[in-house]
């Protein structure tokens, strides 16, 4: 019995995509241009690390991006893609360090890019995580509260980790980000204290996500 068990693990496929990442990021007003592209440069950078990229190819990871800021403007700028080679990532990457700014001078509505974010999972591949990864540097001041938008991404099985920028003029945005916007099984922030910070903090992330994926690899082995 012990040897029929043994062989039907070796047996069992491996999973076809063992992350979707959606990664949400801040348009609102209170990010300057600057700002903006420390964001998304930061992240192409990110993506480009060697342990990561190598995470991310073997897990056959899905990336997305959506730019999110006030009421109604929030949009999948980036759909949905699975990393399948070195070009493929390198490809999503030049595109996230390229991507256009669709909006600012706007509010920040988290609910918002969270529903828009969790809404997107439906086209996404079938995937052993699903995970949304929003950044931000305030609190929510329009929409949806981002903690109502638990039960949609609990029913998607859908994970929410976040990078934050703190702000002196916005208090504890970690503690903000940790009481209202996270949620899921281990999900967790990530604090820079400043944007020169981001590209750092970024990479920190992205090893932690990527970490679960290769234990999650080794489970399904």
């Amino acid at each position: 019995m012990r040897a029929l068990v043994l062989l039907l693990l070796l047996a069992k496929p491996a999973a076809a995509c063992v992350l979707a990442l959606m990664f949400a990021v801040d348009v609102s007003g209170s990010v300057d241009p600057n700002e903006y592209r420390i964001q998304m440069e930061g992240l192409a950078e990110g993506l480009r690390d060697r342990q990561i990229a190598e995470s991310l190819l073997s897990g056959k990871a899905a990336l997305s991006l959506v730019q999110w800021t006030g009421m109604s403007r929030q949009k999948v700028t980036l759909p949905w893609v699975q990393i399948a080679s070195h070009d493929d990532l390198e490809a999503f990457a030049s595109a996230v360090a390229d991507d256009q700014r669709v909006w600012r001078n706007f509010s920040t509505a988290i609910g918002e890019g969270l529903r828009v974010a969790g809404s997107s999972f439906d086209a996404a591949p079938t995937c052993s995580r699903n995970v949304i990864d929003v950044s931000g540097d305030g609190v929510s001041n329009e929409g949806a509260e981002p903690a109502q938008l638990r039960a949609l991404n609990s029913q998607k099985s859908i994970a929410v980790n976040a990078l934050v920028i703190e702000d002196a003029t916005a208090g504890d945005l970690t503690g903000y980000y940790y009481e209202n916007v996270i949620f899921g099984p281990g999900a967790f922030v990530v604090t820079a204290d400043r944007y020169a910070e981001y590209p750092e903090m970024m990479r920190c992330k992205l090893l932690r996500e990527v970490t679960q994926v290769v234990g999650a690899l080794e489970l399904g082995d």
